[in-house]
C-alpha cells in the first residue's frame, strides 16, 4: 500500500461513506506504540467499540465490507494486523506469539485508544484471541463473537498430544508448523499461489477434491491439501487477491505461524484457566460448508459451545459459506453481527 495515503494519528473519522471496499487507500490507517510493538489498525467511525480480529491467512483487510456497515450503525471499529502480520512489528521470538502477548496487544490497543470496554469479534486465529480476552478480561471485553472457528476451553491434554490423537499418524496443519522453516519456506516460494490455494480451498465454493484436505500424510507438503483454482469466485476480486499477496510477500509467513508454535505454550501457562468460562454475550457464526468443522472432534466443539459460552445468545452455519464467512457472505454476517451489536449501544 502507498503509505503515504494513510493517516497516522488515532483518531476515529467520523462518517464512512460510499467507498471502494476493496481499495485499502478508503480506510483510516493508523499506527500506536503497543505493549512494545507498533500496531497498524484501521480506526472508523464514532459510538461504541467493536475491534474486529482477522484469522490466517488473512489481514485486517478480510473486514473490509463489515467495516462500512459496523461505522454506519452507530460503532467505533478498529481493525488490526495482529502482531506477526501486515504492518504491525513482527518479534523474532517464537514465545512473543504466545496467547498471553497477544491478548496484551488488545488490551494496549485499548489503552491507546483512551476506551474502557469493547466487544471483540474475532475469526480463525483472531478467534482464539478474542475468546482469551474475554475469558481473561472480562472487565474491558462485554461481549464476544467468534466467526468460524468455534474455540474450546482449556482442555486437560496438551494440544498437541490431543491433536494427535485427531490425526490418527496423519498431520493436522498445527501439527506441520511445529517444525520450524519448512513450512515458512513452503508457503512463501510462491505466496500467489499459496493465498489463492488456501483461500479457495476452504471455501464453500470448493467442490469434491478441491476441498481443503484437514490432514496430509507423514512427509507431505501442506499445500498438497489445497488446490488453486483456474478463476477465482467473485466474492475475492483480484485486487484484493493482491493486495494480499503483496502483504504477504513483503512479510512472509513466519510471524503467522508462530501462534501455532504456541500452543503448548499457551496451555502450559494457563493452568489458572481450568474451568474457566465466557459469561458476556457472544455470538458464533460458521458456514455449513466449512472444511474445518467436519472431524468429529471439532464439529462437538461447535454442539457444545454453550457449554463454556454461558451467555451464548446465538450459534449458526450459514449454508453454502466455508471457512471465510465475512468475505463469503457479506450480508448476512454483517446482519448477524449488527443484531448481536445492537445490545451494546449506549
Amino acid at each position: 500500500m502507498d503509505t503515504s495515503a494513510a493517516t497516522y494519528i488515532g483518531q476515529p473519522r467520523a462518517a464512512f461513506g460510499q467507498v471502494d471496499a476493496d481499495d485499502p487507500a478508503s480506510f483510516n490507517h493508523c499506527f500506536a506504540e503497543v505493549n512494545g510493538i507498533r500496531m497498524h489498525y484501521i480506526d472508523e467511525g464514532q459510538g461504541p467499540l467493536v475491534i474486529l480480529l482477522h484469522g490466517f491467512p488473512y489481514l485486517w483487510y478480510m473486514w473490509r465490507r463489515q467495516i462500512g456497515a459496523l461505522a454506519a450503525a452507530g460503532f467505533r471499529v478498529v481493525v488490526p494486523d495482529q502482531r506477526g502480520f501486515g504492518q504491525t512489528d513482527r518479534p523474532e521470538a517464537i514465545e512473543a506469539y504466545d496467547m498471553s502477548q497477544a491478548v496484551g496487544d488488545m488490551v494496549g490497543l485499548m489503552a491507546a485508544l483512551g476506551e474502557t470496554s469493547a466487544v471483540i469479534v474475532g475469526h480463525d486465529l483472531g478467534a482464539w484471541v478474542a475468546q482469551a480476552a474475554a475469558t481473561l478480561r472480562p472487565d474491558l471485553f462485554r461481549g464476544l463473537v467468534m466467526l468460524n472457528t468455534p474455540v474450546p476451553p482449556r482442555g486437560k491434554v496438551k494440544p498437541t498430544v490431543g491433536l494427535q490423537a485427531m490425526a490418527k499418524g496423519r498431520v493436522y496443519h498445527h501439527l506441520y508448523f511445529q517444525q520450524l522453516d519448512k513450512p515458512d519456506r513452503e508457503f512463501a516460494s510462491d505466496p500467489r499461489k499459496t493465498l489463492r490455494s488456501i483461500y479457495y480451498s476452504v471455501s464453500g465454493s470448493a467442490v469434491g477434491a478441491e476441498r481443503w484436505r484437514l490432514f496430509v500424510e507423514a512427509g507431505e507438503p501442506l499445500l498438497n491439501a489445497f488446490t488453486e483454482p483456474k478463476e477465482f469466485p467473485s466474492w475475492l476480486s483480484a485486487r484484493a487477491i493482491d493486495y494480499y499477496v503483496d502483504e504477504y510477500t513483503r512479510t512472509g509467513f513466519t510471524g503467522a505461524i508462530n501462534y501455532y508454535r504456541c500452543r503448548d505454550r499457551n496451555w502450559e501457562i494457563t493452568a489458572f484457566l481450568d474451568g474457566a468460562v465466557v459469561r458476556q454475550p457472544s455470538l458464533f457464526i460458521g458456514g455449513a460448508a466449512d472444511p474445518s468443522i467436519e472431524p468429529v472432534e471439532i464439529r462437538s466443539l461447535y454442539d457444545g459451545l454453550d457449554t463454556w459460552l454461558t451467555g451464548l445468545q446465538k450459534k449458526v452455519l450459514l449454508p453454502g459459506v466455508g471457512h471465510a464467512a465475512a468475505e463469503e457472505s457479506v450480508d448476512q454476517v454483517n446482519g448477524l453481527l449488527l443484531e448481536f451489536l445492537e445490545q451494546f449501544k449506549d
